[in-house]
């Protein structure tokens, strides 16, 4: 539904704001809102304690001249998509360009990297510490899967979600993906907070 959603809204997002619109934002949003309703992925050690912020910064892995670099998206889960969409085009431009500073690329809660735009179909992201997960985007690929019964060729991305075992349990890290993949596949549920909107509508 989003690639749909982009390409019918594309031009006139462009002609609003002066930038195209990309599939990374929503999945910013998509993972900043489910941070907040699984806040141990967004948690980390600091010695023997464990740190609960109430804000939601994510480091995003951008490549630039030097390698791949960092830099961090403030209060994602307080942005618009583009709002977001506009700070990772200044934060990716200061990066190609050399001028990221180390504020902008230190003090993130969580770390999402894209590994699909170099044809990765699957991997396994490494934490960035002191953080205690990272989720990594693949390529999206046309795939036979089945709809009500019948085969259809849909396209598909994998995602993978590393975390620190002693913050994170199973169940919460797949609580954490199945919510993304919610948002994902029913964009509008965003306006929501990723909350099932029958449940909201119904006031459960």
């Amino acid at each position: 539904e989003i690639a749909e959603y982009i390409q019918e809204i594309g031009r006139e997002f462009v002609k609003k704001y002066g930038y195209k619109i990309g599939l990374i934002s929503f999945f910013l949003k998509a993972c900043a809102l489910s941070l907040k309703l699984h806040p141990k992925v967004n948690s980390q050690m600091e010695g023997e304690e464990i740190l609960h912020p109430s804000y939601v910064d994510i480091s995003v892995a951008v490549q630039s001249p030097k390698g791949l670099m960092v830099p961090v998206i403030r209060n994602v889960d307080t942005l618009s998509l583009a709002e977001i969409e506009s700070e990772l085009k200044r934060l990716a431009d200061k990066a190609m360009s050399g001028k990221i500073s180390m504020d902008e690329m230190s003090g993130g809660t969580f770390t999402l990297t894209n590994g699909g735009v170099f044809g990765s179909m699957m991997s396994t992201p490494l934490i960035n510490p002191p953080q205690s997960a990272i989720i990594g985007m693949h390529n999206i690929v046309d795939r036979p899967i089945a709809v009500n019964g019948q085969v259809q060729i849909r396209p598909m991305m994998y995602t993978a979600l590393s975390y620190d075992h002693r913050i994170i349990d199973g169940k919460d890290a797949v609580g954490f993906l199945v919510d993304i993949k919610k948002m994902i596949e029913s964009p509008s549920s965003m306006l929501h907070g990723g909350k099932d909107e029958g449940k909201e509508l119904l006031g459960l």
